[in-house]
C-alpha cells in the first residue's frame, strides 16, 4: 500500500473559499479570472489586484518558462523539506528501529508541516503569482484538450493544480491529526491466534502467531489453500473458518476489546456472548476523518463533499463512472465462469472467505513454511533486503546502471504496520520501503509484501529521478502506483534467487488469479463507496448508527453480486478492510490498479526479452502525472477498461 500523505500534494480542489470583491472582464486571461475569484478584501482593493497583475502576468513565453523553473525549484524544495521533517517525525510510531512511541510522539504523528503553507502563499501573492500565469484546467479539459499538449505544457497545467483552495491550515491541521489518529490505531490492531479457542477449547496456532488485521488476517486464509493432503486441507479448512468468524466480529465490533493488541486474553470467537466488546472504536475513527471533511466543505463550493474531491480532484476518474466500472465487472458471466473452476479444485461448495481463493498462484503448490525458510534466510533484517535490491532489479531485466541508480534511492526500514511506501516529494530524497520483519527474519508473507512497496518504490524513483519536469513527477494518481506493485508482487516467486522469469499473462491460471483479484476487491470498493455516500447523507450519525450501515451496505453488495457465487445471505465480509479507517476511499484505487496492471501485462507481454520489458517499463513509468485516461493512452494505447480481461476469459476454459 502506498501510503496516504498526510502532506499537502500538487492536487487540490478546484473551489472559491470566500465572495470576492474582485471583477475582471470576460476577455481576461483565464488565470486572472481564478486569481480574482480568490482574491478577498484582506488582500486589497480592486486597484491593488489589477496593480498586481499588471506586474506579475507573464507576457512573453520565456518570461512564463523562467517563472515555472523557479516556481517548480521552491515548490520542490519546499515540499521534500516538510516530507523529511514528517518522516522524523513518525519513527517512533511507524518504524520498529526507532524508540517506542510516548505521548509526544503520537501527538506529533498529527503534526502537518504543510498545514500553514497555502496561507502562507496566499498571505505573501505567491499563490496568486502562480495562478495568474498557470490557470487550472477542469478534469473534462484536461482530457479533451490534453492529447495536444506537449510535455512542457502538461508541466504548465500542473502548475495550475497547486493553488485552487483556501482552506484554513486550522481545517487541514484537523484532517491531519484525524488520518495520524486512524493510522495509530489500525497499526496496533494484532490478533494473538494462539489465544483463539474452538467451541470445544482447542488451540489452533501457536502461541507466537500474532496477525495485524485486515492483511495478516487475509493473508493467513489464502496461505491455508495450500495443501492437497486431506487431512492437512480439512485442519486449514478450521482455521479458515476461524479467521472469517474474527472478521465478522470486527467489522461488527462484537470484537472483545482485550482482544486487540493483547497477548493474555483468551477468547471464543464462536462465543454467543462476549463481555466488554471494543466501543464502536473502529466507527468512531471514521466519523473523526468524516468531520474533518465537513469542515473542508464549507471552502469548497464547486468540490463540496470529500467524496468529489477524492475523486474527481484527486483520482481524477467520477466517483459514478468507477462505480459503474466495478459493477460491470462483479456482475459479469465470467464470474460463475471462474467460480466454477474453483468449486472443481476445492471439491466443495464455496464459502464467503473463498473471495480470497489462492490456489491459482504458482506458490498455490508449494509449502510455505519451506518458502519462509527460504526467505528468512535471504532476509534476517532490513538490511539484507536493501543489499538485494539491485539482483531483483537485474533479475526484472534492468540494465546495471539503472538498477544501481534505482535502488541507491530506496531506504528499506522495518515497519510496525503491515508495510507500505513512502514517497519521495523531491530529489534530494529517498522512496522509503518499510517492512514488517520479526525477529526470526522476513517469512514468505513479508516478503511478498516487500515486493509489492518494492513496485512501488521503483515507480517513485523513475517518477521522481527520471522525469524530465517536477511538476509531472508521481502517477496520475495512486491506482497506478498500485499496478506497479502488483506487476512487482506478481513476479515474487520468480525473482527469488532460483526462480525463472517468465510471462504469465499467457498462463491460464494468471489470468484467472488477476480476474478473481478484480472480484474481490471491487466488491469492497463498491462498499466503502457507498459508505461514505451514507455518511454525506448522514452528516450527524453516531458510530453505532454507522456500524450498522455499514454492515447494512456490506449486505446489500453481498447479496447482489457475492451471494449467488459464494452463499451465505446477509454477509458482512467485505467491511472488513483496514483502509476503511485509516485511509478513506482509497480501496477504489486496489481495483483500478488491478485494471491498469492487466492492460500493462497485456501490453509489456509483447516484449521479446526481459531487458526490453524493463525498458518498456521505464518508459511507462517516466510518463508522470498526466490524467489517468491519457496516461493510459500514451501507455498502451486504450483508456482504461475491463474489456481485456473479460475478453481473455472467453478464452479460458
Amino acid at each position: 500500500m502506498k501510503i496516504k500523505h498526510l502532506l499537502l500534494g500538487f492536487v487540490m480542489v478546484a473551489s472559491c473559499t470566500t465572495k470576492s470583491p474582485i471583477k475582471t472582464s470576460e476577455s481576461a486571461p483565464l488565470g486572472v479570472q481564478q486569481a480574482a475569484a480568490l482574491w478577498t478584501a484582506e488582500d486589497g482593493t480592486q486597484e491593488d489586484f489589477d496593480r498586481f497583475v499588471a506586474a506579475h502576468y507573464c507576457t512573453t513565453d520565456s518570461a512564463r518558462l523562467a517563472l515555472f523553473e523557479s516556481l517548480s525549484r521552491i515548490f520542490e524544495q519546499v515540499y521534500q523539506s516538510a516530507d523529511m521533517l514528517t518522516v522524523e517525525l513518525l519513527r517512533p510510531t511507524q518504524l520498529t528501529n526507532a524508540a517506542s512511541p510516548e505521548e509526544p510522539d503520537l501527538i506529533m504523528s498529527g503534526y502537518s508541516p504543510l498545514a500553514h503553507f497555502s496561507d502562507d502563499m496566499f498571505a505573501n501573492k505567491l499563490a496568486f503569482i502562480t495562478i495568474i500565469n498557470f490557470p487550472h484546467y477542469s478534469l473534462e479539459e484536461k482530457n479533451r484538450l490534453g492529447k495536444e499538449w506537449t510535455r512542457q505544457e502538461w508541466a504548465f497545467v500542473r502548475m495550475g493544480d497547486v493553488f485552487t483552495t483556501r482552506v484554513p491550515a486550522e481545517v487541514k491541521a484537523r484532517m491531519a491529526q484525524a488520518l495520524a489518529d486512524a493510522e495509530n490505531y489500525i497499526a496496533d490492531y494484532n490478533i494473538y491466534m494462539g489465544n483463539l479457542r474452538t467451541e470445544d477449547g482447542r488451540q489452533l496456532w501457536d502461541s507466537d502467531k500474532i496477525l495485524l488485521s485486515h492483511w495478516n488476517l487475509r493473508d493467513e486464509l489464502k496461505a491455508l489453500y495450500q495443501s492437497d493432503n486431506l487431512e492437512s486441507r480439512g485442519a486449514n479448512r478450521e482455521k479458515q473458518e476461524m479467521i472469517y468468524q474474527v472478521m465478522q466480529r470486527i467489522v461488527s465490533q462484537t470484537i472483545p476489546a482485550n482482544a486487540i493488541n493483547n497477548p493474555d486474553f483468551i477468547w471464543q470467537p464462536y462465543a454467543d456472548e462476549i463481555e466488554e466488546n471494543e466501543p464502536y472504536t473502529r466507527y468512531e475513527k471514521i466519523l473523526e476523518i468524516a468531520r474533518a471533511y465537513f469542515a473542508e466543505d464549507a471552502y469548497c463550493p464547486s468540490a463540496p463533499t470529500g467524496i468529489q474531491r477524492n475523486f474527481e480532484e484527486g483520482v481524477e476518474i467520477p466517483a459514478e463512472e468507477l462505480d459503474s466500472l466495478f459493477r460491470a465487472l462483479v456482475g459479469s458471466k465470467q464470474v460463475a465462469q471462474v467460480a466454477a473452476i474453483i468449486k472443481e479444485r476445492l471439491k466443495r461448495d464455496l464459502r464467503p472467505y473463498d473471495i480470497w481463493y489462492d490456489g491459482f498462484k504458482a506458490r498455490a503448490s508449494l509449502n510455505e513454511d519451506d518458502l519462509s525458510a527460504q526467505t528468512r534466510k535471504l532476509y534476517p533484517d532490513a538490511i539484507a533486503f536493501a543489499a538485494d535490491m539491485e539482483r531483483l532489479l537485474a533479475k526484472m531485466g534492468f540494465y546495471s546502471e539503472d538498477a544501481r541508480r534505482i535502488a541507491h534511492h530506496i531506504v528499506v526500514e522495518p515497519a510496525r504496520g503491515s508495510g507500505h511506501a513512502w514517497p519521495t516529494l523531491g530529489r534530494k530524497e529517498d522512496s522509503r520501503l518499510r517492512t514488517r520483519i520479526s525477529d526470526n527474519g522476513m517469512d514468505y508473507k513479508g516478503y511478498n509484501i516487500a515486493v509489492h512497496e518494492f513496485g512501488h518504490c521503483v515507480e517513485q524513483v523513475l517518477d521522481m529521478y527520471f522525469i524530465d519536469h517536477y511538476m509531472l513527477s508521481g502517477v496520475p494518481n495512486t491506482a497506478y502506483t498500485e499496478a506497479s506493485a502488483f506487476l512487482w508482487q506478481h513476479r515474487d516467486l520468480q525473482l527469488l534467487p532460483d526462480g525463472k522469469m517468465g510471462n504469465g499473462i499467457n498462463n491460464p491460471d494468471e489470468v484467472l488469479d488477476q480476474f478473481w483479484s478484480m472480484y474481490e476487491i471491487m466488491g469492497v470498493s463498491l462498499v466503502d463507496m457507498a459508505m461514505w455516500r451514507w455518511i454525506y447523507a448522514h452528516p450527524k450519525t453516531t458510530a453505532k448508527e454507522l456500524c450498522e450501515a455499514t454492515q447494512q451496505i456490506a449486505k446489500e453488495i453481498w447479496n447482489a453480486y457475492y451471494e449467488p457465487i459464494l452463499g451465505e445471505h446477509d454477509c458482512i465480509l467485505l467491511a472488513v478492510y483496514s483502509h476503511m479507517v485509516n485511509a478513506p476511499m482509497y480501496l477504489p484505487n486496489y481495483p483500478l490498479g488491478h485494471i491498469v496492471q492487466y492492460q500493462l501485462e497485456e501490453h509489456l507481454a509483447k516484449c521479446k526479452t526481459q531487458q526490453e520489458f524493463a525498458q518498456e517499463y521505464m518508459r511507462i513509468y517516466r510518463l508522470g502525472r498526466l490524467t489517468p485516461k491519457q496516461w493510459m493512452i500514451e501507455a498502451v494505447g486504450e483508456a482504461p477498461s475491463i474489456d481485456p480481461i473479460l475478453r481473455r476469459l472467453r478464452s479460458v476454459d
